[in-house]
């Protein structure tokens, strides 16, 4: 029997199932889903219908994440959110027009019965985003951060290697858990794609929400699969950049000089000298014609 850890699939059907089929997935797999099944791919009900289903036909966990914390929040209230709508929760908003009041209440139950995190047998610890209690998460005064808080993974990031984890200044938290699995913060944030492994902290979110893959790893052995970039299963939806400061400006001083780069576009009208801006960087560009 394997135990398999799935990232954050943001309303991605599509990766799911495929990763899923990759992975060659059968009913003797432990599934632990780290959360974040809606928002921002086209497909989030139906995210919540197959895991349902899954649910029915083999050991499923699946973890609280924020977004399915914002979902709950608005099919129970239907109150406006405009935050929660930029940040992936509009397309959450347009798939749920034609959802009828049973499944909807379905989809409820389900999200209210989200673990926050999970620790198995061999103290591996399952949870989106992390936890802030120096004395783990059985301690932790504030249960949001077990699905908001991002510094676990900056500290695991942060990390002198060269401190031994006897050393009295190495991080108390990571020393509670033999191997902690978030998701959360995608790794694209530093140009990855694959899992990554911080101290005894294992990243599996590798950008489905924007133009990563999804992932799926075996946390005995950490082969991992992976989908297509979500972009290539949804391409009639809008592109989901990611916008990186970084790659931004290494594309800025690739191209040479940018003011008279942007004064020759405004005298020859060719758009082919800031073309690497307008493809690289759609989000922050006016159409150039």
């Amino acid at each position: 029997m394997r135990i398999l850890v799935i990232g954050d699939i943001h309303g991605g059907l599509r990766a799911l199932k495929q990763v899923l089929e990759k992975a060659n997935g059968t009913k003797n797999d432990t599934l632990i889903f780290l959360g974040d099944y809606v928002d921002g791919w086209s497909e989030s009900p139906q995210v919540l219908d197959f895991l349902i289903g899954l649910s029915q036909k083999q050991e499923c966990i699946f973890i609280r994440g924020n977004h399915d914390e914002l979902l709950l929040d608005w099919l129970q209230s239907n109150r406006d959110n405009p935050m929660w709508k930029e940040h992936g929760g509009e397309a959450t908003v347009l798939a749920y027009a034609n959802v009828d009041h049973v499944t909807k209440q379905k989809h409820i139950d389900f999200l209210k019965n989200l673990n926050n995190y999970y620790l198995d047998s061999s103290n591996r610890l399952f949870v989106h985003a992390g936890f802030t209690n120096l004395n783990g998460v059985t301690h932790e005064y504030f249960p949001k951060m077990f699905y908001w808080e991002r510094t676990l993974w900056e500290t695991a990031m942060a990390l002198d290697k060269s401190i031994s984890s006897e050393d009295i200044l190495y991080p108390k938290r990571l020393k509670l858990y033999h191997e902690i699995y978030i998701g959360h913060t995608p790794v694209t944030k530093i140009n990855k794609t694959i899992p990554i492994q911080m101290a005894n902290v294992w990243n599996i979110d590798t950008g489905a929400a924007f133009l990563g893959p999804l992932t799926i790893l075996d946390v005995d052995t950490k082969e991992y699969w992976q989908s297509d970039a979500l972009p290539d299963l949804y391409p009639n939806e809008k592109n989901k950049k990611e916008f990186s400061l970084k790659n931004f400006f290494d594309t800025l001083s690739s191209i040479g000089n940018i003011p008279l780069s942007l004064g020759e576009w405004e005298m020859t009208g060719n758009p082919a000298v800031v073309s690497d801006i307008v493809k690289n960087f759609e989000p922050l560009v006016v159409e150039v014609k």
